[in-house]
Formats: C-alpha cells, sequence, structure tokens
C-alpha cells in the first residue's frame, strides 16, 4: 500500500472543527479569530461587499459615467437614402447590399436609418428599422420585411 491508495471512503464526511474547547484541541480560547473586534464575535463575517462603512464598490460604480453596455447589439447600418440608386422592384438584404457596393463590410445585421428621402419602390429586408425608415420605405410605394 502507498499514501496515494490511502483515500477517504466515497460519502464519508470530515469531522467539524470544534472551537472553544481548550488549548489542547488546538482551538481553544480565541478559537483562531485573535483578539477582540468586528472579526472575532459571534454571527461574525460582514456581509459580503462591506467596506467598514465606507461607500461600497458596488455603490459607487453606477455614479460613475461611460461604462459600456455589456451585450450590446452591432448592427450594419445603412440610411434610405444609399438605397436611391437601386432599381425599382429590387430585394434589398444584406447580401444585396454588399454585391452591390453600396456596403464593404458585414457588421452584424443590417438595420435601416431614415436619413434622406426614398423615391424607389424597393423590398428592404433588415433585422432592424427605425419609424422614420419604415414611413419613407412605404411612402415610395416599397414594403419592409424585419428578420429574426
Amino acid at each position: 500500500m502507498r499514501l496515494q491508495d490511502a483515500v477517504p471512503q466515497p460519502g464519508s464526511q470530515k469531522r467539524r472543527r470544534r472551537v472553544g474547547r481548550g488549548i489542547a484541541a488546538g482551538q481553544g480560547a480565541s478559537c483562531g479569530f485573535g483578539m477582540r473586534g468586528q472579526k472575532s464575535r459571534s454571527g461574525r463575517p460582514t456581509r459580503p461587499g462591506f467596506e467598514g462603512g465606507q461607500m461600497p464598490l458596488y455603490r459607487r460604480i453606477p455614479k460613475l459615467k461611460h461604462f459600456p453596455l455589456v451585450n450590446r447589439q452591432q448592427y450594419t447600418i445603412i440610411n434610405v437614402d444609399d438605397l436611391v440608386n437601386l432599381p425599382k422592384g429590387m430585394t434589398v438584404n444584406l447580401a444585396a447590399l454588399i454585391e452591390a457596393g453600396i456596403v464593404t463590410a458585414d457588421d452584424g445585421p443590417l438595420k435601416v436609418l431614415g436619413n434622406g428621402e426614398l423615391a424607389v419602390a424597393l423590398t428592404v429586408q433588415a433585422a432592424a428599422f427605425t419609424a422614420t425608415a419604415k414611413q419613407k420605405i412605404e411612402a415610395a410605394g416599397g414594403t419592409y420585411e424585419l428578420l429574426s
């Protein structure tokens, strides 16, 4: 038998530490908590994040400005006036825009913004539209489709 073979039986549990039962027990008198003070009392630990009365970090942080959104949705953005030169009745989506050279990179799902005017009837497929973009596409006689 070797030392690494001496392992506890499955389901066995380690005995809990009995503090304050004399010096021979190894944790007598102050029980390993030192002498006096908040950290030596019964019901001893302070709550997580407590900093001794100082305004704790979790309450300081949101007051500071410029914290980035954690899971920010990144869109490929295009304006309505970028669609003016496309042929009438065309189905406009991200792949068609990249092929036409209007969009150069795929930065995520397509979002259509309402800047400019549109005079051509198009079927626009995108993940998101602004309210003005929807109005201008429908005013030009086109339709919009929300992609999930």
